[in-house]
């Protein structure tokens, strides 16, 4: 039976690239993003390669949804192997006024939102699958920068809710780990999205560390 990735934040970058890595490695891919047209396109895309690929229309940030979300799936095609969480508000500030409520709705989305995704997949029959769980991080956590002062604290936070979940997750038999990708995504060779890519497998294979800086 073929393993399942389950991929929040798909998209023609990183999480698509990160997809198609698990892919050609026997993977059925479930693509998840909030719009629903660019997820038909990316799975027009996949098939055509012969991957098996599903899509799934879901806004993270509504974790309601994203709970009904996740058990029809589950229901559908069984308990993933792999989460990939890889969502994140990466726009500039500088023209944005940064009012306490957009700090909240960031928070929301970039980090609450990870949160949710690791407490529905980790159940029992995750743990008896010794599922992963990996997560885009970024080096804002690291280093920040005021034109990006949201992400930033976002960043930061997701880093400490990976390494806060790793020792408890480790005891169940489930891995997470992070990227914390030190540049912008597509900007170079380097940076490329398949180059990327590989780190997550290497993670996943490796089931260590529990960080990345790339």
């Amino acid at each position: 039976m073929a393993k399942t990735i389950f991929v929040i934040g798909a998209g023609k970058g990183l999480g698509n690239a990160v997809a198609e890595k698990f892919a050609q490695n026997d993977f059925r891919v479930v693509l998840m993003s909030r719009n629903e047209n660019n997820l038909s396109r990316y799975q027009q895309q996949f098939r055509a390669k012969g991957f098996e690929t599903y899509s799934k229309a879901v806004d993270a940030s509504d974790f309601q949804n994203v709970k009904k979300v996740f058990q029809g799936l589950v229901t559908e095609y069984g308990t993933p192997d792999v989460l990939f969480f890889n969502v994140g508000v990466t726009i500039a500030d500088k023209e944005v006024e940064l009012t306490p409520e957009l700090f909240i709705e960031r928070y929301k989305t970039d980090v609450i939102s990870a949160y949710n995704c690791i407490e529905l997949v980790n159940t029992k029959e995750f743990q008896d699958k010794r599922g992963c769980i990996l997560i885009t991080g970024g080096g804002l956590a690291m280093n920040p920068y005021y034109d990006y002062l949201p992400l930033s604290m976002d960043k930061a936070a997701l880093r400490a809710l990976v390494k806060a979940y790793s020792p408890v997750l480790k005891e169940k038999g489930v891995y997470i780990g992070s990227v914390q990708i030190t540049g912008v995504i597509g900007s170079n060779e380097y940076f490329a999205p398949n180059e990327i890519a590989q780190v997550y497998w290497k993670l996943y294979r490796e089931r260590a560390p529990e960080e990345i800086v790339y």
